[in-house]
């Protein structure tokens, strides 16, 4: 946030806990109260906290990953869709993966290295991704694009810095859906590269 003042942005900060309801309420109540209205939510708090194959995966971190990752993001969102509304332009960026596509978990041929360790993260972007087209197709009348971003494998706290996209590589996708004009796409999950299988 030091970086972001430092070049004279007008930065706020609003702590949310995704896995409280009250949290979420007071962040909502707060943002109404500075601002009036909300224009863009992005839902990118998640973890991943199974690298274990399916089969050694404790109930425990399968509901835990689908509480930060899945009801976290319908929690938050909830709570603050009443200000998204007073928005002319609202947008909602959920933060995706491409270890949430169906189709490439499926495909033999795919390169997708973790999906036989990770199988409470993958179905919990699966999830997501269901909730962002659901969202969109109820939003699509009050002007409010809702879509989910993949910003591949970006070099985070989550990977121990192991990605290989930078931080601002991977903020990329999320961005340019954040400022989509009236007549961008919704219901979609995109890349750098346009839009991604489901």
């Amino acid at each position: 946030m030091a970086d972001l003042r430092a070049q004279q942005l007008p930065v706020e900060l609003i702590q949310i806990d995704v896995t409280s309801q009250e949290s979420a309420d007071r962040a909502a109540a707060e943002v109404e109260k500075r601002h009036g209205q909300l224009d863009i939510l992005v839902n990118n708090a998640g973890v991943a906290l199974d690298w274990l194959p399916p089969s050694q995966l404790s109930v425990q971190a399968f509901r835990e990953t689908f509480e930060t990752n899945v009801f976290g993001v319908f929690r938050v969102t909830k709570a603050l869709l009443p200000l998204l509304k007073k928005s002319k332009h609202g947008r909602i960026v959920n933060i995706s993966s491409g270890l949430g596509s169906l189709n490439r978990n499926a495909d033999p041929k795919t390169t997708l290295t973790a999906r036989n360790m990770l199988m409470a993260y993958c179905a919990s972007k699966a999830a997501l991704n269901m909730i962002t087209v659901q969202l969109a197709n109820e939003l699509k009348g009050a002007g409010i694009k809702v879509n989910s971003a993949n910003p591949g494998f970006t070099a985070t706290d989550m990977n121990q810095h192991s990605g290989t996209r930078t931080v601002e590589q991977g903020a990329a996708t999320p961005v340019c859906l954040a400022l989509l004009p009236d007549d961008g796409p919704t219901a979609g999950v995109f890349s750098d590269d346009g839009p991604e299988p489901w």
